[in-house]
């Protein structure tokens, strides 16, 4: 009798979020980090976050690019190893939508180093591409930066 009664709240219960397609084209910028704006890349994204790149491309030479940092770690400087040990997926998917988040540790023993990037994803010819990132650690969103000036 206890049996029935366990299996019904078991399935009550609410589930944790699990990594699937869209996330595995999150994975991809951590494992191991990327620099997001490499032009060989960019087949990986779609407007906004693609535009943004390409504009952050026609820097002049001598000048700061708009963006100086790994937008996948919101940093510079970063432990591959304590990224790999701490990163977790979880997505929301909605059609041809999907929201990723990404949380992670920079730094061993450093709560100052953990990070929550949110990715949206747009899947495009069967495949997912990102659309934007933001970090809700530091409250930034690249869709929004200004690279053409």
């Amino acid at each position: 009798m206890r049996l029935p009664v366990l299996i019904a709240v078991a399935l009550l219960l609410p589930l944790p979020a699990l990594a699937g397609p869209a996330s595995d084209a999150v994975r991809f910028f951590y494992s191991p980090p990327v620099f997001e704006g490499d032009p060989e890349l960019r087949g990986r994204f779609v407007d906004p976050a693609r535009r943004i790149f390409e504009a952050n491309d026609k820097t002049p030479e001598g000048k700061i690019s708009c963006i100086d940092f790994g937008v996948a770690v919101d940093a510079q400087d970063y432990d591959e190893a304590e990224i790999a040990r701490t990163l977790e997926l979880s997505e929301k998917v909605s059609g041809d939508t999907a929201e990723v988040t990404a949380t992670f540790r920079l730094f061993p023993n450093e709560d100052e180093s953990r990070r929550e990037m949110l990715w949206s994803m747009a899947k495009v010819g069967g495949d997912w591409k990102v659309s934007d990132v933001a970090s809700l650690t530091n409250g930034w969103r690249l869709g929004t930066f200004d690279c053409d000036g």
